[in-house]
């Protein structure tokens, strides 16, 4: 266990010194009190919880606190010094560009000396049939509490759509056949999907090599195999390198975020928001935590395994700049390797948990913003159409906005109300991306359980 997954560890058993406490309590205190007009005493109690939420850090570091830190900090610049925080989204980007570099190295080596260098060639398919199965019926029920949540909350009722989102154009882009979506699995060059860094293309290279590899006699194979474990750790080293950037870049996110959005448009769909937020955590509590149950899976420290990647997914809106993150902390958890490598990447485009529950309730949103009373059929129908075209999204931000404009075309739902949504869809994303995240690798133990392969007390 590294020294921020035991750190992350401490802080969910309330080990951290009352300073941490009193910090956040005192930011919380100040942002509240940010429409009562006392301008200066509101930016006061702010810059006084970061003081002493900074001098916690100090004592106790970790890079789930900093990354912390540097969030809070970031909402502070893009709401007192919004001119300052649109010019921070280049650290975000560095930091991505960063991720991304490895991310194709690391999955290819993790995978094929998994595969080869274990012997678990046999278990391929097995595991790729367990992983869509799980995937799939994990978004469908969150597909089904976003719909319920909308039609509890009602929070398109009585929205008034603007007339320049009256006149914008939908996306004249259709859903994906099932044909494409098997074809768009396999890279026809794979130099061309390491440059577009189609990650599942990766993945599915990778098995492919991995299983070739194991076929051969050991003898051809004893030579290549500890290179590539060679790799596999040199890039899960560059990983915890390139993750010192990650509070800075979080910070610089979360800053962009908040300069461009600001809390007056949160405030006009702040309904939409808190009904997602609340939906979000009703998934977690009725699916993700018996989940955790019924699979026997360590829940206090599957959290801390996740917190540092979640937090990062949550800030960067970018699941992919979490990847390496996760990957590496399950393995510390006790998923093996070569399933973390093959899950989680599988996850980025067929298990996108938190966006299945704001595809619903987006949906929903614009009919209701519509005025469109839609019958239970047409409900059932338009999540049997998402629950299709979201297969094969990737884990990027805003990615889901083509979905959801095919979707309304198909169920003839105005398109104006989801470009409405637009306007606090940073701050729906970051939620979304974090449950994205926490889904994957709740996945990968799960699947890792399920093969008896699961290791409850790993050592490091």
């Amino acid at each position: 266990m590294t020294e921020g997954t035991r750190a992350t560890t401490r802080m969910i058993k309330g080990k951290r010194p009352d300073l941490l406490i009193a910090g956040v309590a005192t930011w919380i205190a100040g942002l509240s009190l940010i429409f009562t007009g006392s301008h200066a005493m509101v930016i006061t109690l702010r810059v006084v919880g970061l003081a002493f939420i900074t001098i916690a850090a100090f004592r106790k570091p970790s890079l789930m606190l900093w990354t912390f830190l540097a969030m809070l900090a970031g909402i502070e610049l893009g709401l007192d010094t919004p001119h300052i925080a649109t010019q921070l989204q280049f650290f975000g980007d560095l930091f991505l560009r960063l991720v991304r570099m490895i991310v194709a190295p690391l999955i290819f080596a993790t995978i094929t000396t998994g595969i080869a260098g274990h012997s678990e060639l046999r278990s391929v398919g097995r595991i790729a049939i367990k992983s869509l199965i799980l995937f799939e019926v994990i978004t469908t029920l969150g597909l089904i509490i976003g719909a319920f949540a909308m039609n509890l909350s009602g929070a398109g009722w009585g929205v008034v759509v603007p007339q320049a989102a009256e006149a914008a154009p939908a996306l004249a882009q259709g859903a994906q056949t099932w044909q494409q979506v098997v074809l768009n699995l396999v890279p026809e060059n794979i130099a061309q999907a390491v440059a577009q860094n189609q990650i599942l293309q990766i993945a599915i290279f990778s098995v492919i090599f991995g299983c070739a590899l194991a076929v051969l006699p050991e003898q051809r194979r004893a030579s290549l195999v500890p290179v590539l474990q060679t790799l596999s750790d040199v890039m899960f080293q560059m990983t915890r390198l390139i993750m010192y950037l990650a509070p800075l870049a979080a910070g610089g996110a979360i800053a962009y975020s908040f300069a461009s959005t600001g809390f007056a448009t949160l405030l006009a769909l702040g309904k939409l928001v808190l009904a997602f937020y609340l939906a979000t955590a009703t998934f977690c509590l009725a699916v993700l935590l018996p989940t955790l149950r019924l699979f026997r899976i360590p829940m206090r420290r599957f959290i801390a395994a996740v917190g540092e990647p979640a937090a990062i997914g949550f800030a960067t809106t970018t699941s992919e700049a979490a990847l390496p993150l996760a990957m590496e902390r399950m393995q510390e958890f006790g998923v093996p390797g070569w399933i973390v490598s093959f899950v989680i990447p599988a996850g980025y485009s067929f298990n996108m948990t938190g966006s299945s529950v704001y595809l619903s309730m987006a949906a929903l949103f614009a009919a209701q913003a519509a005025g469109i009373h839609l019958s239970i059929a047409r409900q059932i129908a338009m999540l049997v159409i998402l629950m299709l075209a979201s297969k094969g999204v990737a884990g990027v931000p805003r990615a889901v906005l083509v979905v959801l404009l095919t979707t309304a075309s198909t169920v003839q739902i105005p398109t104006a109300p989801i470009l409405l949504i637009l306007g606090v869809d940073t701050l729906i994303d970051m939620g979304r991306t974090m449950i994205n995240v926490v889904g994957n690798c709740l996945s990968s133990a799960v699947i890792a359980r399920s093969e008896n392969v699961f290791v409850d007390a790993p050592t490091g």
